[in-house]
């Protein structure tokens, strides 16, 4: 039996949760089904949230065209789907503590059900992970990596091994002890069969590069070591389908960010959008050395030899399939394949038009001043999201006192500022091959009108994710630069001229901070600066009103793509 408690607010999530109760989006009767009362009535757990809080995202049909692929690529895709289908199992693993199906199966509310689905849990991860039925506790910060009665004060006191590592997850003893228990270990079975499905699409593979990273990422899901498959995946240039998979991203690991989620995307190249978009990566050094910061702090040389291309993602699973969407990957993060070859970046062609189409527009026409709504282009918000991808590899990845490197130093505010940062630089650097000439497309209004529409959209995530406490932390940083003003009619105009000067402020102080692995400085800077105001708060509210979606989920599968089941 769970214990019932009322969930406990931050400042921030109490700021949020205001917004996100007021009733007004507009439910989708395709893909949610519309409940009577009587049917409503008998869910399992009795609902927190206002109702129409269960339409918060917009359905997306996820297809691309598959018709220039071989019989070959189309087995191969099933193949690749299926196996991102276990990294999304494991994923339920370790997002939430009950049996996924046995979960979901006790919603008899088909709004409450699905809602419980995109958020892997009973916890809305766009309203800061607070609990949407009642009968759950506040969601772990440590999700399930850790035991739940652990705090930090045992886990700095404990001596076991492996204790700050991605691919282990930390359990007791009989006696009580902490000790690690390697991921390989921990869901040997599911691997094993994940990793069998590596293997048979490496077979089906044409292209020798994605060949050798599907056999060196299927022995990986074994070893836990992803050294040399994440290598291998720099050095894939020329096959037209692409996979992520494997244990990635930190963000889930609020305790202490060091942990590891899976998670998988399977995309299929845009040729042509990529050709466009080859070039850009080239500048990173000489983009590097430009920095507004003291030379100390850009001294590392990222690595060039890395590409930026375009896709159609086709599956999401996981970590990344949970509650907010992704439009942009940034990878591998390892920081030594980072040194010594950069990293790929991967803009979701599809996924990102579906966002602008059905909630930047939007957000722009209720809330940025009418003579500059022209401004807001889908090329300027491709150009920031891909720039922001760029940026990651920008800056610095190890302390300058030489303890280690920032992502150690910083803890778990590391993935709000480093966010933070891929913002700020992705615009510095947009700025920059403007007036290079080396981008010819649109004007600097245009990046920084769309700039400040995404910034509505990405705040509207809430406080749990990296990407809205990144945002906060920007928009009440422009807000005291002058940045944007704000009309007698409650519109927004960006400010031209100050605009420039807070970008290469906000640029100085996150460098400033990550180079000397400043966790008191950067925990100030997230209690002080990231969080929604009052005034924020009533705009984000005129969007609730206004039936803007949050965010897009997605009908997907090989059903939806044509390809045989």
């Amino acid at each position: 039996m769970k214990t019932i408690k009322r969930a406990s607010f931050s400042p921030i999530a109490a700021a949020v949760a205001g917004i996100f109760l007021l009733s007004g989006c507009t439910k989708n009767t395709e893909n949610i089904a519309t409940t009577s009362v009587d049917d409503a009535a008998p869910t399992a757990q009795s609902l927190l949230v206002d109702e129409s809080r269960l339409a918060i995202y917009h359905p997306v049909d996820l297809t691309a065209d598959l018709s220039h692929l071989s019989n070959n690529q189309k087995a191969m895709l099933s193949l690749l789907i299926d196996a991102s289908k276990i990294m999304d199992d494991l994923f339920w693993k370790q997002a939430f503590f009950e049996d996924k199906d046995t979960f979901l199966q006790s919603i008899e509310n088909k709004n409450v059900r699905h809602f419980a689905a995109i958020n892997y849990g009973p916890w809305d991860r766009l309203n800061g992970d607070t609990p949407f039925l009642a009968g759950y506790e506040d969601k772990a910060m440590g999700a399930e990596f850790y035991p739940h009665d652990m705090d930090k004060a045992e886990f700095a006191t404990a001596d076991f091994s492996d204790k700050d590592g991605l691919y282990s997850v930390v359990k007791r003893d009989n006696a009580g002890q902490l000790y690690s228990q390697p991921y390989s270990e921990a869901f040997k079975s599911e691997l094993m069969k994940a990793s069998e499905l590596l293997t048979k699409a490496a077979e089906l593979a044409d292209d020798e590069s994605f060949k050798q990273y599907l056999t060196l990422r299927s022995k990986a899901l074994l070893t836990d070591d992803y050294l040399a498959s994440d290598m291998a995946w720099m050095d894939m240039k020329t096959n037209p389908i692409e996979l992520v998979i494997g244990p990635i991203e930190s963000y889930e690991d609020q305790l202490f960010g060091y942990r590891a989620a899976f998670e998988a995307y399977v995309l299929v190249k845009d040729l042509a959008w990529s050709e466009k978009l080859a070039k850009y990566a080239a500048f990173l050094p000489e983009l590097q050395q430009g920095l507004p910061v003291a030379e100390a702090y850009k001294a590392e040389m990222p690595g060039s030899d890395a590409d930026l291309n375009a896709y159609d993602v086709i599956y999401y699973a996981g970590h990344s399939n949970a509650g907010s969407k992704t439009i942009a990957i940034n990878l591998p993060n390892d920081e030594r394949v980072q040194l010594e070859k950069g990293t790929r970046r991967l803009q979701l062609k599809n996924a990102m038009q579906a966002k602008f189409d059905n909630i930047l527009v939007p957000i722009a026409n209720t809330l940025i001043v009418e003579e500059q709504r022209s401004h807001i282009t889908f090329d300027a918000f491709f150009a920031n999201t891909m720039f922001h991808e760029v940026a990651h590899g920008l800056g610095i990845k190890n302390t300058l006192d030489g303890e280690g490197t920032v992502r150690g130093a910083l803890k778990e505010h590391a993935s709000a500022l480093e966010e933070g940062k891929a913002d700020i630089l992705g615009l510095y650097m947009v700025q920059s091959l403007l007036e290079k000439g080396e981008i010819t497309e649109g004007s600097l209004e245009d990046y920084y009108v769309t700039f400040m529409a995404g910034i509505f959209r990405s705040v509207r995530f809430g406080a749990s994710s990296a990407h809205g406490k990144a945002n906060m932390i920007r928009f009440n940083f422009f807000a005291q630069q002058g940045a944007f003003e704000k009309t007698d009619d409650g519109l927004y105009r960006v400010n031209m001229q100050k605009m420039g000067a807070a970008v290469a402020a906000l640029s100085e102080l996150i460098l400033t901070l990550q180079g000397d692995g400043n966790y008191g400085g950067v925990a100030d800077l997230v209690a002080t600066m990231g969080m929604i105001k009052p005034d924020l708060a009533s705009d984000l509210a005129r969007l609730e009103a206004a039936n803007i979606p949050v965010d897009i989920h997605f009908n997907q599968g090989k059903k939806v793509l044509g390809l045989t089941e």
